[in-house]
């Protein structure tokens, strides 16, 4: 991995946390994409490439070396009825656990999964205006005004991007295949289990 692997993997939980079953009421079906040339999207391919959110929101498979993305599954997040064993417990200096897929998240927020950002009107991103996905990323909420974005997504970070950056990404992302895929909604923490006397 490279030494902007954390950081890449942060964005990529990000991203998926950003879409989730809940889409914004009044949408029009599938939002009418801006303008853009060959090089905003290029450059928004460079940018989800460099930022690492193919480590998140691209399942990984066994391969014949080990780990590695499902390209079929191309930033389509948590894989739809993927069942996961319970967490190992977090203690001393354990903050957070990934699933073997490496798009469900175990942390003192709960569990959160990532999210579908391909452009699939239903369960991906094809509902999401430009401004709906810049809002999200500059306000850590979901569209903008929903429930936060959780960890691993590293709002903090891509919070910074420009607007031609984050502009140049939404553009890429209406370009990939759309993939039904509905991604669970974030779980919250597990409740304190209460020690018998």
């Amino acid at each position: 991995m490279t030494r902007f692997a954390p950081l890449t993997s942060l964005l990529s939980a990000l991203l998926l946390s950003l879409t989730g079953p809940t889409l914004a009421q009044g949408n029009p079906p599938t939002a009418k994409a801006p303008k853009v040339s060959t090089a905003q999207v290029l450059r928004g391919a460079y940018l989800m490439k460099t930022s690492a959110c193919m480590d998140c929101h691209t399942p990984l498979k066994m391969g014949p070396n080990g780990p590695e993305p499902d390209m079929s599954r191309l930033y389509s997040g948590h894989p739809q009825g993927t069942q996961l064993s319970p967490a190992p417990a977090l203690t001393g200096s354990w903050m957070t656990v990934a699933s073997d897929t490496m798009t469900a998240w175990v942390g003192p927020w709960g569990t959160s999964f990532t999210a579908n950002l391909t452009p699939d009107p239903e369960t991906g991103l094809g509902r999401w205006t430009e401004k709906d996905f810049i809002q999200t990323i500059r306000t850590g909420r979901h569209l903008g005004r929903g429930r936060p974005v959780l960890p691993p997504m590293p709002i903090p970070v891509y919070s910074q991007m420009t607007d031609a950056d984050l502009k140049a990404i939404y553009a890429y992302l209406r370009t990939i295949p759309p993939i039904r895929n509905q991604v669970p909604d974030p779980l919250p923490p597990a409740a304190p289990v209460a020690s018998q006397p």
